[in-house]
Formats: structure tokens, sequence, C-alpha cells
């Protein structure tokens, strides 16, 4: 009775994947189940692609189209970029630059310096009579009539610095009740050029 119960259930298998792979045509081509046959006939069933080829078709299907919208996304980023390149390059100016070429050459050949344009800027001018190194503890001793030691000896020339760079010498004067400086020595241009560096 078991062996009946077995030989149903397996030809029931056999006749569902049959049905699933093309109904009528293929019960006429499947073989007769045989009772001693415990596969019900299966054996004949060897490919894969025989079981599911309407599931491996759809699934191509399905595949065919991610690729197709995952296509039409990138040329649809494309055009975009494409749009943003054009749209920049309209935004961009082209810069009318005059040639300068002759009237530099004729300004620096006739020796001639035009430093009008500079006359107006500020500078800090200011006169050292001498330097001193202290410490905070000595900083913070000092009062109202405590003497500091200078670098400088007496009669030696004040220094005048413009913007921090050494220009000229000079001594102490005082004019109209102020203070002024008479300068003695100015500094050559070679002498400037070298403390710059």
């Amino acid at each position: 009775m078991a062996d009946e119960d077995q030989d149903k259930l397996a030809q029931e298998w056999a006749d569902a994947l049959i049905d699933g792979d093309g109904g009528d045509a293929a019960d006429a081509a499947a073989p007769a189940a045989d009772p001693d046959d415990p596969l019900g006939g299966l054996e004949s069933v060897t490919d894969p692609s025989d079981a599911g080829s309407a599931d491996v078709g759809q699934d191509d299907e399905a595949l065919a189209d991610e690729w197709a919208a995952a296509l039409a996304d990138t040329e649809q980023d494309e055009i975009k970029h494409e749009k943003e390149q054009a749209f920049l390059s309209t935004q961009t100016h082209d810069y009318d630059l005059k040639d300068m070429g002759p009237d530099a050459k004729a300004g620096s050949s006739s020796g001639k310096r035009d430093l009008d344009f500079i006359l107006d800027i500020p500078l800090e001018v200011s006169a050292e009579l001498g330097r001193t190194k202290l410490l905070i503890n000595e900083l913070l001793q000092l009062g109202q009539g405590s003497v500091i030691e200078l670098n400088k000896l007496a009669g030696e020339p004040l220094e005048i610095y413009v913007n921090g760079k050494l220009v000229a010498r000079g001594e102490a004067v005082v004019i109209n009740e102020k203070f002024g400086i008479r300068l003695t020595d100015i500094i050559s241009p070679i002498e400037r050029v070298k403390q710059l560096g």
C-alpha cells in the first residue's frame, strides 16, 4: 500500500513539472509511469532550463528593463551636465586688455620716473634714542623717576626709521619748545637695500 502511495505522489510531481513546461504537448511526449520506478519518470527531465524556462525568460526581461532604466538615467545626467556647461560658457566674459607694450617701452626708455601716484601714501616716521632689554621683573619694578640705561653713548646720533627701516641719522634739537631732529646722514639706497635682505 505504501508503494502505491509513493508511486501516486511521484506521478503527481512529474505531472506538475510537465504541466509547468508546456502542458498537453509535454504530456503526449512523456513516458508512461512505471510502478517500479521510484522517481516516476523524472529522470528524463535533466535540463534545468527545460524545467523553468518561463522563469528565466522573465528574469532576463526584468534585467533588461533595469539596464534600460540605468542607461536612460546616465543619458539624462549627461544631457544635464552638457546644459550646465553650455550655461556656464555663456556666463564667462572676455576682458579687453589694452596692449601696453609700446607705451611701457617708451616710458622706460625716456628715463623719467612718474612717481606722482605714490606721493599720497602715509608713512610712519620714528626717531630712536637707544634700545635696551629688560626682564619682566625689572619692568614691573620701574616707577616714576627710574633711570633706564640705553645701548647708545652720549653724543651718538639718533636714528630715524620710516616704517621700521633705517633711512637717516641726526641730532636732537629743540624748536619752539618741541623736540626735533637735524639730519646729519642719509642712508644710501644701496645700504637700504642691504637692510631689507
